[in-house]
């Protein structure tokens, strides 16, 4: 795999998704989780898809239970509390490993590309418009940084 275009995923009903359905837009990869000390980064998640989507950005949401543990539940309850609390908007895929031998394939790929295991939820990678992993923002980096790195590329 070359790119992060080159990756099918599933939505959160099992579909397969190809994220080169994606191509030629900013993308920001985020392992979230609904229990999480950084689950209200949603809203600023969210802030930023509203701000940019137009003009050619999305976040993709990967729920994860790794690795912290702090996303129980299934993939229909992982939605309707990020839609019920955080009005979310952007897309939302089906519960991932991130890290071990089983991580979801596009992780691992993330990983390789930008210094490893993934050691907090809401770590977010920033994918510019050809499908190259630009960057890895830990979840205490502050979202003005992100959203400047994002303005930039588009």
């Amino acid at each position: 795999m070359n790119t992060v275009f080159d990756f099918t995923v599933k939505d959160r009903k099992g579909n397969a998704v190809p994220l080169r359905n994606y191509a030629n837009e900013v993308l920001l990869i985020v392992n979230t989780a609904i229990k999480s000390e950084f689950t209200p980064q949603y809203a600023e998640l969210e802030a930023l898809y509203e701000k940019y989507h137009a003009q050619g950005f999305a976040v993709l949401d990967f729920p994860s239970n790794q690795p912290t543990k702090s996303c129980p539940g299934t993939d229909e309850i992982v939605h309707n509390f990020a839609k019920d609390n955080y009005n979310t908007e952007f897309p939302r895929f089906k519960k991932v490993k991130v890290n071990g031998d089983d991580a979801e394939p596009l992780y691992k790929y993330l990983k390789e590309m930008k210094e490893g295991d993934i050691t907090a939820d809401f770590t977010k990678f920033l994918i510019n418009k050809r499908g190259y992993v630009v960057a890895r923002f830990e979840p205490t980096t502050p979202i003005a940084e992100i959203d400047a790195q994002i303005a930039a590329m588009l």
